[in-house]
């Protein structure tokens, strides 16, 4: 079966939009971070394993807390998936901390000190 094929990218979506709605609305550890976001989910084509990019706007220690509270509940958080989405198999979910967004903003601030540099030599 191809990793990326229609029906697998279909899975991918829903799963994200089911987990943003589990994390937002059903989580009550106060170590989970209200600003959490799911960047992206891949779920493997057998369905049995899922990584979850996720993002937390805060500092480090907020990162670590809400990573440290996702994978505890890691077992609620399957449960309510299996409840929202239909699949043969719920996949054990693997949460990964995005650091994406921090490194766009830090690049952009690069880019205008850079650009701020060049118009001050002018």
């Amino acid at each position: 079966m191809r990793k990326n094929g229609l029906k697998n990218t279909r899975i991918n979506g829903e799963v994200q939009r089911a987990l943003a709605e589990i994390i937002r609305g059903g989580m009550k550890d106060p170590r989970v971070s209200p600003l959490t976001s799911v960047v992206s989910v891949e779920v493997s084509p057998d369905l049995k394993t899922c990584k979850a990019w996720i993002s937390v706007l805060g500092d480090v220690e907020a990162q670590k807390d809400t990573l440290e509270g996702l994978k505890s509940a890691a077992g609620y958080i399957r449960n309510r998936l299996a409840k929202e989405i239909n699949l043969r198999n719920t996949p054990e979910i693997t949460f990964i901390m995005d650091q994406s967004i921090a490194y766009g903003v830090n690049m952009s601030k690069l880019i205008d000190e850079v650009n701020r540099e060049a118009g001050n030599e002018d």
